[in-house]
C-alpha cells in the first residue's frame, strides 16, 4: 500500500510539473488601451482616439498595446519607467506640458516613480497607416511659428498628417486673426479661460480644466484671447480638410 501510494503521488507531481514550469515567468497578454484601467477614453472619431491617462503614485499600468502612432501631452512634471515588452526598462523624466510623438505597434507598461499621479493626454492618430508615407500637407515647421505681444505659437512636429503646436498666452494677450481650414484638437495644459472671436459669428467663451480636450471643426477665421488671470498653455493637433470628420 505504501509503495502504491507513493507511486500515485509521484505521478500526480509529475503531471503538475509542466503546468508549474509554464507558469514561471509567464507574462499576461497585453490588453487593448480601452481595457487598461489608467486610460480613460475621452473622445473618438475617424481621425483620433484620445485618452486621459492617470497612474497613481508608485503604481503601474497593465501591459497594454499601442496599435497606432500616437503623441502624448504631459500634465505636471513626471518621472516613470517605460517598460517596453522585450526591452530593458528606461527611466523617463518629463516636464509639465512636454509633448512627444511615439511610433506605434508595441506593448509596454508605465511605472510611476513619483509621489504624485502621472497624468497625460494620449492621442492616437488613427489614420497613421494611410498618412505615414504620404507627402506632408503642411509647410515647413518654422513657417507655422508666430510670436506676438504676450504670447507665441510654436510648431513642435508634424507626423501622419497632423501638425502639433504649443500655444502660450499671457493674461489679456490675443492670438492674431488666423484661419482654420481643417479641424483641430485642443488639449488644455493649464486651466483655460478663453474667448474666440469668430468672423461673422461673434465671441464664444470657453473654460477648460488642465487635461480637458475639445474637438473643433474647421472652416473659420478667428482671434483667441486669454481672458483669465493666469498664463494659458495649450497644445493643438491640426488636420487638413478631407481627412477628418466633423465635430461630434
Amino acid at each position: 500500500m505504501r509503495r502504491i501510494g507513493f507511486s500515485v503521488l509521484s505521478l500526480l507531481c509529475l503531471s503538475l510539473l509542466p503546468a508549474a514550469i509554464n507558469g514561471v515567468g509567464a507574462e499576461a497578454p497585453a490588453v487593448e488601451l480601452t481595457a487598461e484601467p489608467s486610460h480613460h477614453l475621452a473622445l473618438e472619431n475617424e481621425q483620433v482616439r484620445v485618452f486621459q491617462v492617470e497612474v497613481a503614485p508608485h503604481a503601474s499600468t497593465l501591459l497594454h498595446h499601442h496599435g497606432h502612432d500616437y503623441l502624448f501631452v504631459t500634465l505636471g512634471d513626471a518621472r516613470f519607467t517605460n517598460e517596453v515588452q522585450g526591452k530593458a526598462p528606461v527611466e523617463v523624466k518629463l516636464a509639465d506640458g512636454e509633448t512627444r510623438f511615439t511610433p506605434g505597434d508595441f506593448a509596454h507598461t508605465a511605472r510611476n516613480l513619483a509621489d504624485r499621479p502621472f497624468r497625460n493626454v494620449t492621442i492616437e492618430l488613427v489614420q497613421d497607416e494611410k498618412l505615414r508615407q504620404a507627402p506632408s500637407p503642411w509647410p515647413p515647421e518654422p513657417e507655422g511659428n508666430r510670436e506676438f505681444p504676450g504670447g507665441r505659437v510654436k510648431v513642435l512636429f508634424v507626423h501622419d498628417g497632423a501638425r502639433v503646436s504649443e500655444v502660450e498666452l499671457q493674461p489679456g494677450a490675443t492670438v492674431p486673426s488666423h484661419h482654420h481650414d481643417g479641424p483641430h484638437l485642443v488639449v488644455a495644459v493649464s486651466d483655460l479661460e478663453l474667448r474666440s472671436d469668430v468672423e461673422g459669428r461673434g465671441p464664444v467663451s470657453t473654460r477648460l480644466k488642465s487635461g480637458d480636450v475639445k474637438w473643433q471643426p474647421g472652416g473659420y477665421t478667428h482671434t483667441l484671447t486669454n481672458t483669465g488671470k493666469s498664463p494659458a498653455r495649450l497644445v493643438t493637433v491640426e488636420f487638413k480638410p478631407g481627412s477628418a470628420p466633423a465635430a461630434p
